[in-house]
């Protein structure tokens, strides 16, 4: 069977049920299952979608009801299928076990049944299991062994940000609270890239994810993988994940972490960024307070065991991670999703779609020419310069959103408006 490439964005999440229902607190209002099938369908160009708050009872009635409907189809080899993407059902976890911080884990299983089976479980052991990234009071690897029993897959997510992720906040290796053998990939998310990760081995064997963490419908998109698939379905998801029968993961596409407010440790009382490399920050040297956000480059550099080449914490975005990767490790892109372009406001965005399509079709496929033509030089330049990486940037830290500083007119981006504030 021909394989060939497909867009995925692996985690999204649902904000209400139709009904109007909360599911995920900070999440939009529109963010429903079938809005999200439709916008990445029709509009962003996903392939396939990771919903990860398909645990919710009420998200899984309004599932079924497109299903007998016939607006949705269930796949044989596990997905649901919506016009040209298929959505692959997760549920986002918080764990904690004992002497540990808190993480968040993505369980991604084949079916709804499968999916409702698991709920049936975690409420028994979950205080609202209706509600997006839920404790579960029992050990990680307990849950590890109802995910994958039930043929799923278990990801742990955006591991590296200060706020509930494996590294970042919960212990120094997933060895001590995950079984290894039991993973089959991780989510580097908006505050890392593959040259970071690289520098602790553990990482070594996984596949890496980028993935949006979107909370609204224009967030969609904003990470996404290219996967090399026979067809669009959670088995071929597997497969891609394992590196089995030439399915992999192609690319990984994200914005590049040092735009990032928690790229650099910083003081959140005084919003000064403190310097790791020259003192140990336990308290901020310039206010005394002890509100101290440790950076995502700094906990990293504080618990890798291999060592950079450059000084990837610098403000030098060309800086590299020397080790050898794994000959499977796919390349990393900085991409700018078309929401943050500068000067690309609503009726531009609208008309590049109602011309090209999708929004994977412009950033990839529309030529220089096409674009001049459609939305003037200034938008066209800035989409052709990002999809080249050769956006020169000013880090962020100190709460305070890195800038693009070659913008294709020579003036500084602030890029406040184009990351959301999600702590991922």
């Amino acid at each position: 069977m021909e394989l060939r490439p497909f867009y995925a964005d692996l985690h999204i999440h649902i904000g209400r049920t139709e009904e109007g229902q909360a599911v995920k607190i900070s999440g939009s209002k529109d963010l429903t299952f079938y809005n999200i099938a439709r916008e990445a369908s029709d509009r962003k160009g996903m392939d396939m979608v990771g919903i990860i708050d398909c645990q919710s009872p009420a998200v899984q009635r309004e599932m079924q009801h497109y299903l007998d409907k016939g607006e949705m189809e269930e796949l044989a080899e596990g997905g649901i299928r919506y016009h040209h993407s298929t959505v692959i059902l997760g549920s986002e976890i918080e764990i904690r076990d004992p002497g540990m911080g808190t993480a968040h884990l993505l369980a991604y299983l084949p079916t709804l049944a499968k999916m409702q089976e698991f709920t049936r479980w975690m409420s028994q052991h979950m205080k609202n299991v209706g509600l997006s990234s839920q404790r579960i009071y029992v050990p990680a690897k307990v849950l590890q062994d109802e995910v994958v029993g039930r043929g799923g897959l278990l990801v742990p997510a955006h591991i590296f940000t200060p706020h509930k992720s494996m590294y970042g906040s919960c212990s120094t290796r997933m060895e001590h609270v995950l079984d290894l053998d039991k993973i089959a990939a991780v989510e580097l998310g908006l505050s890392a890239d593959s040259d970071m990760a690289g520098v602790i081995s553990e990482l070594d064997r996984y596949t890496f994810l980028t993935n949006s963490d979107a909370h609204s419908l224009a967030k969609i998109g904003r990470e996404y993988n290219v996967l090399q698939l026979a067809e669009p379905n959670f088995e071929e998801l597997r497969k891609a994940l394992a590196n089995q029968d030439g399915r992999s993961v192609l690319a990984n596409y994200g914005l590049n972490p040092r735009l990032g407010k928690y790229h650099r440790t910083y003081c959140s009382a005084c919003s000064t960024i403190l310097d790791e490399r020259e003192t140990t920050v336990e308290r901020c040297i310039f206010c005394g307070s002890k509100k101290v956000v440790r950076g995502v480059m700094d906990r990293i550099l504080d618990i890798a065991d291999r060592s950079l080449a450059a000084d990837t914490a610098s403000t030098d975005s060309s800086a590299k991670n020397v080790m050898t990767e794994p000959p499977s490790r796919p390349p990393y892109h900085y991409q700018v999703p078309l929401e943050y372009m500068p000067g690309l406001g609503p009726r531009k965005l609208n008309l590049l779609l109602e011309q090209f399509g999708t929004e994977m079709r412009v950033l990839h496929h529309v030529t220089h020419q096409q674009l001049l033509d459609t939305v003037g030089e200034d938008i066209a330049d800035f989409i052709i310069q990002a999809r080249e990486d050769k956006l020169t940037l000013q880090t962020g830290g100190g709460g305070q959103y890195g800038k693009v500083v070659n913008h294709p007119r020579g003036k500084a981006v602030d890029t406040q408006a184009m990351i959301h504030t999600d702590k991922s």
